[in-house]
């Protein structure tokens, strides 16, 4: 049976108006032109110095398009866009869906209008609607974390700090939330030449955590100084933010000790779902 869940840790906005399109395209780090119904674009909003703010998926729902986004981001979101939106003919307003969150499994996808996930195919399904008639138990907020903890998926307001983190640290070109191609969108000068011209001296990396795990953002220290910060913990496995030049010696966050296994941006892009 398939796991799945109703994520009230996400909201979605509804984008309305015959300019949505151009006006995505013109402000976020993916290629809006890939949107297609049945199909998700994983995207995020920067600074004009390339900082994360947010971070989102992007569903089209006829000429519409859907933004599931954190929670706690939402209402910062529409006024960030609404801010860029000027003379554009698009509309910006909350909805009541939930994402209902479908583990991914063997055979089909669960039901025709299942979307799935665009930043790995082994993070399974998104619904934008209810979940009647699929065939699955119930699944629990714990295991999908350990899911993807395991997978290296960066979380906003964890890993993936507004006005802190850069996209290329968090692993994003691997998961399909940037394209080099597709023009200027804003915060693109600094990610491209990120990219093309700076070796990333730190970024985010799966690690294993043998000891009672400190509170998200404590820091990891290698032989007393400052590597990094270690963020989400489950069953042992973690994710946290290093310095490659400060890992070569004992790591420690708390009372627990830390050994990296990788940095995710270094793994190959997976297949989107």
């Amino acid at each position: 049976m398939r796991r799945h869940i109703v994520d009230d840790s996400r909201a979605v906005l509804r984008l309305s108006g015959p300019d949505v399109r151009s006006f995505l395209q013109d402000l976020v780090t993916a290629d809006v032109g890939r949107l297609e119904a049945g199909r998700a674009v994983y995207a995020a909003l920067l600074t004009p110095q390339g900082k994360y703010l947010f971070d989102f998926l992007l569903v089209a729902d006829g000429e519409d398009v859907l933004v599931d986004v954190a929670a706690d981001r939402a209402a910062a979101l529409a006024q960030r866009m609404t801010m860029y939106r000027l003379r554009r003919k698009v509309e910006i307003a909350p909805t009541d869906i939930k994402p209902v969150l479908i583990w991914p499994g063997e055979g089909p996808a669960p039901a025709e209008v299942a979307i799935p996930d665009p930043r790995d195919a082994r993070l399974g399904w998104r619904l934008y609607g209810a979940a009647d008639g699929i065939a699955a138990g119930p699944g629990t907020r714990a295991e999908y974390e350990a899911l993807r903890i395991a997978l290296g998926i960066p979380e906003s307001g964890v890993e993936l700090i507004p006005e802190e983190s850069y996209i290329l640290e968090a692993g994003f070109e691997r998961l399909h939330g940037v394209d080099f191609r597709k023009g200027c969108y804003v915060g693109q000068e600094v990610t491209a030449r990120m990219k093309h011209k700076t070796e990333l001296r730190k970024g985010l990396a799966r690690v294993t955590v043998d000891g009672p795990p400190p509170p998200p953002g404590t820091e990891i220290l290698c032989d007393g100084r400052v590597a990094g910060k270690l963020f989400s913990v489950a069953g042992g496995q973690g994710l946290a933010q290093l310095r490659r030049d400060r890992i070569a010696g004992a790591l420690q966050a708390g009372e627990a000790r830390i050994a990296v296994t990788g940095f995710v941006m270094d793994d190959e892009p997976q297949p989107a779902g």
